[in-house]
């Protein structure tokens, strides 16, 4: 198929559950419908305007409730685990979210094996442990995904990521572990699946969150932990590529040609037919969170959307063009600007420190985009538990403009 630019931004808006935003019937049921969408949903415990993942749902889900959420993982109907970073997946689902082609945590456990088992034997022992809940191991630094953590801390996470630890619970962003045979059904965890067809399933879960993605994902990670391209016979892995075209062979991703695209791009099949004749996005505002699958491939934005997006948090503060927790904001199928949304729980309001239009996007003539950013603006207030909205002096226009009531 060759796919015209704006046919493209109608698709990926629609499937992504977007056009309209916060259009998904709330409760759980709709939390469950985003992820049976997507797939999975990447976890980011940072909360300065709240946590990727309760962003994820709120652009897409009426009304949500970041406690829908909390309670499906209390109940564990929902589950952490390694796809693109942590992700929360279906429970249902983690048989093949089991493997990993880790290389730096079976080292992790091999070099520091005596704290290792020590660390074992006490969650075996008392249940659900934290890192704090340990003496600092003095002296001993290890790399864990390029930052120095303690040797426990370090241990824990390596048992989690091969499976032999789960996560128990979070207290803030203090994270529990316990035992995996105490956190998941017996019936689930005896569902034994093949490592290729493990990894051939995590493959079709990034095409599947983002619904358009090529061959290299745009240098972002969108394919980590998912081993090297080609073939690596010492680990038993046949290699992205070949995982890829069993994919097209088998029928369940079809390659398209997008106008002004470089490259091809892979579509699952059942939405071939909504990519050949999308709808009209009508006129909504969402805001996007730097971990939302839409955002994955930053050349693609470019490319398709014609914007620059660049996550800033690791940008030092004199060299920011934006700032360092910024979300775009998505007008129909358009990114027509970006806004630092700062959440205050201390006196339930929302600071907007600053907000930047694109280039030849005046808020004031765009058709119908007032009332959907005051829109966007409540529903982020709700979401945000927030009974005012403070805008900085620079934006005294847009204060006026977007005028707020809850």
């Amino acid at each position: 198929m060759d796919v015209p630019a704006n046919a493209a931004r109608r698709f990926l808006v629609t499937r992504q559950m977007l056009a309209p935003a916060r259009s998904v019937e709330g409760g759980l049921d709709g939390v469950l419908a985003v992820l049976a969408r997507l797939g999975s949903i990447q976890f980011d415990p940072l909360s300065v305007a709240g946590r990727n993942h309760d962003l994820v749902l709120h652009a897409r889900v009426a009304d949500y409730d970041p406690g829908w959420c909390d309670l499906l993982y209390e109940r564990r109907v929902l589950f952490e685990a390694y796809n693109k970073g942590l992700s929360l997946v279906a429970t249902s689902e983690f048989p093949w979210f089991r493997a990993t082609l880790s290389v730096a945590s079976p080292r992790i456990l091999t070099e520091h094996r005596d704290v290792a088992e020590q660390v074992l034997e006490r969650v075996r022992a008392e249940g659900p442990l934290s890192a704090l809940d340990f003496e600092r191991q003095h002296g001993g630094l290890v790399d864990w995904f390029g930052a120095s953590t303690n040797v426990v801390r370090a241990v824990l996470e390596a048992y989690t990521v091969t499976g032999v630890l789960g996560l128990a619970r979070r207290d803030g962003n203090r994270r529990y572990y316990d035992l995996i045979e105490r956190l998941l059904p017996a019936d689930i965890l005896a569902h034994e699946v093949p490592l290729q067809e493990q990894l051939r399933h995590k493959l079709l879960s990034r095409y599947r969150a983002h619904g358009l993605l090529g061959i290299s994902g745009g240098g972002s990670g969108i394919f980590s932990g998912l081993g090297t391209a080609k073939p690596d016979p010492a680990r038993g892995h046949v290699g992205r590529t070949a995982l890829r075209e069993q994919l097209v062979e088998d029928g369940a991703l079809v390659p398209v040609t997008v106008e002004g695209v470089r490259g091809k791009r892979f579509v699952l099949r059942e939405e071939v037919a909504l990519l050949e004749s999308p709808p009209e996005p009508p006129p909504s505002v969402a805001f996007v969170p730097p971990f939302d699958p839409l955002v994955w491939d930053r050349p693609l934005l470019g490319s398709l959307f014609g914007f620059d997006y660049v996550w800033e948090l690791f940008v030092p503060p004199a060299k920011r063009r934006w700032g360092w927790y910024v979300l775009p904001i998505l007008f129909g199928d358009r990114l027509i600007g970006r806004i630092e949304p700062r959440i205050d729980h201390t006196d339930a309001s929302v600071r907007i420190l600053d907000l930047w239009w694109e280039d030849g996007f005046d808020p004031r003539r765009a058709e119908a985009f007032v009332d959907a950013m005051r829109a966007a603006l409540c529903g982020y207030l709700r979401f945000a538990g927030a009974t005012q909205l403070e805008w900085p002096p620079h934006l005294a226009t847009e204060r006026r403009l977007f005028l707020t009531r809850t």
